[in-house]
């Protein structure tokens, strides 16, 4: 397989996977499929897995994930500083991961391949050839 259309897939995996998290956070998918459905579940998981965090910064927590969230996925679609992108991903990806792992055990960070998509966020944080990225177009 061609190089340049596996740093697409998995730029597109990661961004729609961001993207995915923060649509069911806000509602936006079904009950039957959602993980939380609503933000205050999703802060009443962030305080789980965060239990060694001040209940009152939370809320900050939740808003500062979710605001890297939805820029590491409009980045990684448009190929916007890809590789600082990807490695921010993979950072962000790999605190959840181990929040997940000191809080409730390895096996949730498991299940949902946490690890996974970090260790792909790395991976694509070295992949230096450009494909369809905006960085072809204004050389940042």
């Amino acid at each position: 397989m061609n190089s340049k259309i596996i740093k697409l897939f998995l730029r597109l995996a990661l961004s729609t996977a961001f993207l995915s998290a923060v649509a069911d956070r806000f509602g936006m998918w079904s009950k039957d499929v959602s993980v939380w459905g609503n933000w205050d579940s999703f802060l009443e998981y962030t305080q789980y897995i965060n239990p060694w965090l001040p209940e009152a910064l939370i809320p900050t927590i939740g808003i500062l994930a979710t605001g890297a969230e939805i820029i590491f996925a409009i980045f990684l679609i448009i190929g916007f500083k890809t590789e600082q992108t990807a490695k921010w991903s993979g950072f962000l990806l790999l605190i959840f991961a181990l929040s997940m792992t000191f809080s409730s055990g390895i096996k949730g960070a498991f299940d949902y391949s946490v690890y996974t998509a970090s260790a792909a966020a790395f991976a694509l944080s070295l992949m230096k050839e450009k494909f369809l990225e905006l960085d072809n177009l204004i050389r940042v």
